[in-house]
């Protein structure tokens, strides 16, 4: 282990993330009464320029007066290049109350984005004696925040989440796609010319890279890494193929853009009975081999130690975090 501690973001459930646009009141009550672990209300993509301030104003008001329970409540601003970002951290602070959880930042592109925040939010704190500090989501879906991914995800002590926004990530890049997420038939390999064989085609991930990349700098920083949008929520098969591929290489979690996918993305990040049963198994193995001076042990014929119980006490955690929600 490093001499370098990372310092880990407080610990939320993070397995489904709704979104609902702050230009649509009559689905607060009902996402307040979902199964979602996070709900954020949204006042950037979702909501026309001619619908910002009345959004706000929706927000305002419902921070306040839906019961929201247990659920961990976001809000997503305007991009700082924008002229509604400033009215939308100021008024929903300062109006709303202490309900707020968390604030996402759109197109994050530079660690000077993340300060710029930082500093509002701080002194919006300060001057309103706010005692729960707010925390930071934020998106990664430029190819300026991807160069400068590390340094955005460090930015900031408020920091707790990075996301991957395909879609605008895809336009940035100019990536030959009009989807959002999922494959593309072009993206793919064909096999070697072999005499008698048929050549074979293989589809590939084509977000393979930037959501590996997000994740490294979202588990450097101690932050959880998380899935962003499947536009198309008519396909439920395609929603989950793409969260199974992101939660093995380490999102926690994965937007649901439409009340049918939130199901579908906690079943997807809930740990399976079998593997809580393994976890346990292979904690309770190595506690045995401890108490007989052994630092590895073998289980079922495989060789599990040191990792081997980080990576299981990880799942008991989250599974006890689950039945507690």
């Amino acid at each position: 282990m490093s001499f370098t501690i990372v310092e880990q973001a407080p610990a939320r459930m993070n397995r489904s993330e709704l979104a609902v646009p702050g230009s649509r009141p009559e689905l607060f009550a009902k996402a307040a009464k979902s199964v979602a672990d996070v709900v954020f209300l949204d006042l950037e993509d979702s909501v026309a320029p001619d619908e910002k301030a009345q959004a706000r104003k929706n927000i305002v008001q419902a921070i306040g007066d839906v019961d929201w329970g247990e659920k961990t409540l976001s809000l997503r601003i305007n991009g700082l290049d924008t002229h509604y970002m400033y009215r939308d951290v100021v008024d929903v602070l300062e109006q709303s109350g202490e309900r707020l959880d968390l604030i996402m930042i759109p197109k994050a592109g530079t660690a000077a984005d993340i300060y710029a925040i930082d500093m509002l939010v701080t002194q919006i704190e300060a001057a309103t004696g706010r005692k729960k500090r707010i925390g930071f989501e934020m998106i990664i879906e430029t190819a300026l925040g991807m160069m400068n991914v590390d340094e955005i995800a460090a930015a900031s002590p408020r920091n707790e989440s990075l996301h991957f926004g395909v879609a605008d990530y895809a336009a940035s890049t100019g990536a030959r796609t009009t989807g959002i997420g999922g494959p593309h038939p072009d993206y793919g390999v064909l096999t070697d010319v072999e005499e008698g064989a048929e050549r074979r085609y293989h589809w590939g991930d084509m977000w393979h890279y930037p959501v590996s990349r997000m994740i490294v700098a979202a588990r450097a920083s101690g932050l959880r890494p998380v899935d962003g949008p499947f536009g198309d929520y008519s396909d439920p098969a395609g929603f989950q193929a793409q969260a199974r591929r992101a939660a093995v290489l380490g999102c926690e979690g994965k937007w649901a853009i439409h009340p049918s996918q939130i199901a579908l993305a906690n079943a997807v990040y809930s740990p399976s009975e079998a593997e809580i049963a393994k976890a346990r198994r292979i904690l309770e193995a190595m506690e045995q081999a401890q108490k007989d001076g052994k630092g590895a042990v073998s289980l079922d014929g495989k060789l599990i130690d040191i990792a081997s119980i980080k990576q299981a006490e990880h799942m008991v955690r989250l599974a006890e975090q689950i039945a507690g929600s």
